[in-house]
């Protein structure tokens, strides 16, 4: 969405939709709906095109 209305990363439905949840990924805040944090959390690398490089989470869980 332009019109900087927070919205879901993933399905982009905005606040006045679904509840949403905010964090930081590289320095900008970006929002996803409780539907989609168990793709943020479980299949990391299908938002890779919207969030570039997140798909090195999934990784960093089996490091050392």
């Amino acid at each position: 969405m332009e019109d900087n209305q927070p919205c879901c990363v993933y399905c982009e439905l905005t606040s006045n939709e679904i509840p949403l949840i905010n964090m930081q990924y590289l320095g900008k805040q970006v929002w996803i709906c409780p539907q989609h944090l168990p793709i943020l959390i479980h299949k990391p690398a299908l938002l890779a095109e919207k969030l570039p490089g997140v798909e090195r989470i999934a990784s960093l869980g089996e490091e050392g």
